[in-house]
């Protein structure tokens, strides 16, 4: 049992949520940064000893009251899980708000940004340590209808891969996990959008995306909290700088029937 400090954004929710669990299974000491409260309230009576923060990562305030909180009650960081993010819209570039655009990019790529910004000279202290950043298939592929996000996605691993050149000589150790599409409510929703954008039913959206893919298979949060609990530990000790792709080989993501 390892007793290491783990700061996972999004953690009380979706994906993150099963990574913090994950992690608790290991002997970690996890705290959760989440946008929904009732979801923090509700881990921390589940897993007795995790702490949490409210906070939306879109905003630095937020992101730098939860880490001042962090160092309150555990005084150190190993490994920081940049895990948040949101889908953002599902449309043709000439249909997307600039409202929409700004928030996704807020999100997915300044809130990556703003925590290890303040994680890092944690790590440093604590003699190095783990950062991995969720990037996404979409940023290894073009993805139609989501450009937002993708080119938060595709941001996030040129940000991965120059964090690894500058704390490297630190034994800090940074990498991007790149799932494919990750069965679960979020996934459902960015297929049904896809399919009302088109006047398709969402199951013909789905066959398309499974078609993508040379296992014919969605991924599971268990599959990327795994491939989380790897690169931390002592059996992913030398790899950095590496996007990661857990997606049973996505071939492409064109997304279109044609």
């Amino acid at each position: 049992m390892n007793t290491q400090v783990v700061f996972i954004s999004g953690g009380a929710t979706g994906i993150g949520r099963v990574i913090a669990r994950r992690f608790l299974e290991t002997g970690s000491r996890v705290h959760v940064a989440d946008n929904n409260p009732e979801s923090i309230a509700q881990f921390i009576v589940e897993h007795p000893g995790t702490t949490g923060s409210v906070c939306d990562v879109g905003h630095v305030d937020q992101v730098d009251r939860a880490f001042d909180e962090l160092e309150a009650t555990h005084g150190r960081l190993d490994v920081l899980i940049n895990n948040a993010g949101i889908s953002g819209p599902t449309a043709r570039v000439e249909d997307i708000a600039a409202a929409d655009w700004d928030r996704t990019i807020a999100v997915d790529l300044n809130g990556q940004f703003y925590c290890a910004r303040r994680a890092v000279p944690m790590l440093r202290a604590a003699g190095g340590g783990s950062l991995i950043c969720m990037a996404s298939t979409s940023g290894l592929f073009g993805c139609p209808l989501r450009s937002p996000y993708t080119a938060a996605k595709w941001a996030i691993i040129g940000f991965v891969k120059t964090l690894a050149m500058e704390l490297g000589p630190e034994k800090i150790r940074v990498n991007a996990i790149c799932p494919g599409s990750v069965s679960g409510p979020r996934i459902d929703g960015i297929i049904e959008r896809d399919a009302a954008s088109r006047g398709m039913r969402p199951q013909q959206i789905r066959d398309i995306y499974l078609r993508q893919t040379s296992m014919r298979t969605f991924v599971e949060a268990e599959d990327v909290a795994e491939m989380a609990y790897f690169l931390t530990s002592a059996a992913g000790a030398k790899i950095s700088g590496q996007a990661l792709a857990v997606d049973g080989h996505t071939e492409g993501l064109t997304n279109w029937v044609d």
